[in-house]
């Protein structure tokens, strides 16, 4: 741990031991308040800054340097930078790390934990960077960027959030166009989300982005880990998306064009490289003892609990029958699941499927198979493992359930009433995509009993959802911030008899 001391007019970095860095020179002057706000230095952070995974208690910072290079990062609440912008007088020092090699074994890019936060707080981070160093000579570090976040609140405090989320991007042709990119990451900021959820399709790995008409770096497919790199990479160039990532935290799960088009994780050859680039370039907490494990929980205040499902890495062929022993998410990450509803106390369980529930989506000759958990007319499709979650829904009486999922290129609504007792368990809400070939309309089974309430295609788009104890309420929003479609669900507050 490093401390560093918020003094008057001036602010000295100082570190305590050899190697990476033993010492930066430079002071850097306390500014106005509005201008310690935001700032990136897009040459030492060529693809900007990311906070992710933010909790109560705990945030992941990314970055990533364009070569080697010594990080340390410094975080402490924001009254607490403001207090030394207002005061002539030193504060209390603040939390840092040590300083960190970046290096070529995960292509220079750093998820930095931030630990031992307060609960719905806000706070302010900077980010130093220097120069590799022999061990007995000085580094000079340089401010590289700095931000700002907030904690969620804890699962005692009930807040009102606003969430926003979708999937898809740089898919079919549909890359970087111009400097921004990809513009639809400066349309959701403006609806004022506490945080988005990128529900898988990052990169599109398969498919060629050829330029004209997108910006260069993109026009092949990716089958190794140096590959999946550089197309991250180049999605993390886009300047709008860089906007976004720096002042919206964001929680990502994986779909399948990270890897390729359809795939079953323990099947493909291609998967760990896959992984490997979509951990390095996106902040993902996974516990210590399985550090490949994605499914995780959310929890925002007394009302929200999100479950996080990866649909890819656990499941089986898609071209198999259906039946006890296929699976979508393997027998550890189900039983997570169904005790997860069980005991969530939050008012909203959401439940965060990259596929949707009833679409049926085909495969073709090289991957066969439904890839969706609705079957067709093979016999494939995971509507048995469906059905266990469903059943569990019902059987335990639990309420207030919502899945929110993407993949199929266009936005969706559906309730569904499994018992057809005329009362609705649970909605259904797909949205996207960000940027891609927009879905023809395939037809939505009818195992679970929907009712379609909305359907819209042509157009890129997110969800977003205002989230409170009495209601869920979720907008469908284009890239040009048309509000598509709007639902609102009352909460129930007994169980369902």
């Amino acid at each position: 741990m490093y401390l560093r001391f918020l003094l008057t007019g001036s602010l000295t970095l100082v570190a305590l031991s050899m190697g990476c860095a033993a010492f930066s020179g430079e002071s850097v002057r306390t500014s106005s308040l509005a201008e310690e706000r935001l700032f990136l230095d897009s040459e030492l952070l060529p693809q900007g800054i990311a906070i992710g995974d933010v909790s109560s208690e705990r945030a992941l910072l990314w970055l990533r340097t364009d070569g080697p290079a010594c990080v340390r990062v410094e975080w402490a609440p924001l009254s607490l930078w403001e207090t030394a912008s207002k005061l002539a007088t030193a504060v209390a020092p603040v939390p840092s790390t040590a300083f960190i090699a970046t290096t070529a074994e995960t292509d220079y890019t750093l998820t930095v934990p931030l630990e031992r936060l307060r609960p719905s707080t806000s706070y302010r981070y900077h980010v130093s960077i220097g120069p590799v160093e022999p061990a007995n000579k000085k580094t000079y570090a340089k401010l590289a960027a700095r931000g700002e976040f907030t904690t969620l609140p804890d699962d005692t405090t009930s807040a009102i959030v606003t969430f926003a989320w979708s999937g898809d991007l740089g898919g079919q042709g549909r890359c970087r166009r111009g400097v921004g990119g990809y513009p639809i990451f400066d349309v959701i900021p403006r609806q004022n989300p506490d945080f988005f959820l990128f529900l898988g399709d990052t990169i599109y790995s398969d498919h060629v982005c050829p330029s004209p008409p997108n910006e260069p770096g993109a026009d092949f497919k990716a089958t190794t880990l140096q590959t999946y790199r550089l197309r991250h990479r180049y999605q993390r160039g886009a300047e709008a998306l860089q906007r976004f990532l720096r002042t919206v935290p964001t929680y990502v799960i994986w779909d399948d064009h990270e890897v390729k088009n359809n795939f079953a994780g323990p099947f493909e050859e291609q998967m760990p490289a896959g992984r490997q680039a979509l951990r390095e370039y996106w902040p993902i907490a996974s516990p210590a003892e399985d550090p490949h494990r994605m499914y995780r929980r959310v929890r925002y205040g007394a009302e929200l609990e999100l479950f996080l499902l990866d649909v890819r890495q656990y499941r089986s062929r898609n071209a198999d029958l259906d039946g006890p022993d296929k699976t979508m998410l393997g027998s550890a990450q189900l039983k997570w699941l169904l005790d997860g509803l069980h005991a969530s106390t939050a008012t909203w369980k959401v439940i965060v499927t990259s596929v949707p529930l009833s679409i049926s989506k085909g495969g073709d000759s090289s991957v066969p198979g439904n890839d969706g958990w609705a079957g067709g007319e093979d016999g494939t499709g995971f509507e048995r493992e469906r059905q266990v979650i469903v059943d569990a829904i019902l059987n335990h009486k639990i309420e207030n359930v919502v899945f929110l999922s993407g993949d199929v290129h266009w936005a969706e609504a559906n309730a569904y009433d499994l018992d057809q007792d005329g009362l609705i368990d649970f909605h259904e809400y797909i949205a996207g995509p960000l940027s891609a070939a927009t879905g023809r309309f395939s037809p939505t089974r009818d195992g679970l009993h929907p009712t379609q309430l909305f359907r819209g295609s042509s157009y890129h788009n997110f969800g977003l959802a205002r989230v409170t104890k009495d209601a869920f309420e979720v907008t469908m929003v284009d890239e040009a911030g048309e509000k598509r479609f709007s639902h609102r669900v009352p909460a129930r507050e007994g169980r369902k008899k």
